[in-house]
């Protein structure tokens, strides 16, 4: 059985090159074990991924909106969002490539780049170049200049879905001059279901196969060492608690976890295993396999906090998203590396092309429903 595609009108969405209203549709992979996996053209944006339980429950694992303007709204959380040209954050907004300085758009707090600038990818709305039984391909041009980058750069995005449970994302590139390139994804998971909020988070087991992190300052900028991760919060090689390690962070600056864990060291290339999350009341797993160097662990820190009195954030289903109620797993390349020469080099040069690669691997591990009667 092959995957069925499904079409549908999302919305209309101002197009910020031409401030012209576009229409924005939406499409959906479904699978024969009642999977689905629903982009829209906004951002290709991971609008939502809905999956049984062990006990056949089908929620949706990942947070989202029902319309443009939500996204639009909330638009600095990247909720689902594509980011790029460069994810994570940008020092100074600026870099040196020999005796030239680039100067970036500094769209977080006028002190640095954070994921692409003011009209960063997941603002765009993508072109759709094909969809098919292999997956649904977007294309974006970005021109020369923009955001302060050199190049025109032309980037699609292709997403799959298969009979095992297997997401895929796959980013390609290529340039007209040299230019730093570092796409990933934002989408925020929650395999409780996305209205379980902190509570649902809190129950999931996670395991980064990763020894250090990458080492940043109080505003989030890597000092360009890398700390080792033992004896630390950030020591997850064994299946942790999250809950429990939430708690640890009461005392620190950020509450949370908004970390590049260094992941593949040391491995062939290729597409290698990085992380998996369990949330054993439902049996809902996921792991994470990827072919780049970092993955960056956010627990939504920066989510309304209601009960310190933040505006609500309100996603589909009228569901609440809260702070600490869902996790991001975005792989990439180190924050930064344009600036840190011995960090793997994120510079795309013309005649060469940009390949990251994610599996999200979904599954449901029965063997808890003995040991979980919480249903």
């Amino acid at each position: 059985m092959s995957i069925k595609i499904e079409e549908e009108i999302f919305g209309l969405a101002k197009n910020p090159f031409t401030n012209v209203p576009e229409m924005v549709r939406r499409f959906t992979m479904i699978n024969k074990n009642q999977m689905s996996v629903s982009v829209i053209q906004l951002g290709a944006i991971i609008q939502s991924i809905c999956m049984p339980d062990a006990y056949q429950k089908i929620e949706d694992v990942c947070l989202g909106f029902e319309d443009i303007a939500s996204y639009v709204n909330t638009k600095a959380a990247y909720i689902g969002g594509t980011l790029g040209r460069v994810a994570n954050r940008v020092a100074n907004g600026e870099y040196v490539v020999g005796e030239t300085k680039y100067a970036l758009t500094k769209n977080f707090q006028n002190a640095y780049q954070l994921h692409g600038g003011f009209v960063g990818f997941d603002s765009v709305i993508w072109e759709v170049v094909r969809t098919s039984d292999l997956g649904i391909t977007f294309k974006h041009v970005s021109p020369d200049g923009h955001e302060g980058y050199p190049g025109q750069l032309t980037a699609t995005i292709t997403y799959w879905l298969d009979n095992s449970n297997r997401f895929g994302v796959r980013f390609e590139a290529t340039t007209t001059k040299t230019t730093p390139v570092n796409l990933s994804n934002h989408a925020y998971f929650n395999l409780a279901g996305h209205a379980s909020g902190p509570k649902g988070l809190a129950e999931h087991r996670v395991e980064i196969m990763s020894s250090k992190v990458v080492d940043t300052d109080n505003h989030q900028i890597p000092t360009g060492n890398f700390l080792d991760v033992n004896d630390t919060v950030y020591d997850m090689r064994i299946p942790v608690l999250l809950g429990d390690r939430l708690k640890q962070f009461d005392n620190r600056l950020i509450k949370g976890y908004d970390n590049c864990f260094v992941v593949n060291e040391n491995k062939d290339t290729g597409i290698n295993l990085v992380a998996k999350l369990l949330h054993p009341p439902s049996g809902r797993s996921m792991e994470i396999y990827s072919n780049q160097p970092g993955l960056q662990f956010y627990t939504a820190n920066n989510l309304p906090d209601e009960e310190k009195g933040d505006t609500p954030m309100i996603g589909k289903d009228c569901t609440h998203y809260h702070k600490h109620g869902s996790f991001c797993v975005e792989t990439e390349k180190f924050p930064d590396s344009m600036n840190h020469p011995d960090f793997p080099s994120i510079f795309l040069n013309p005649g060469e092309k940009y390949l990251h690669e994610v599996i999200y691997k979904f599954d449901v591990e029965e063997s808890w429903k003995c040991c979980c009667n919480n249903k």
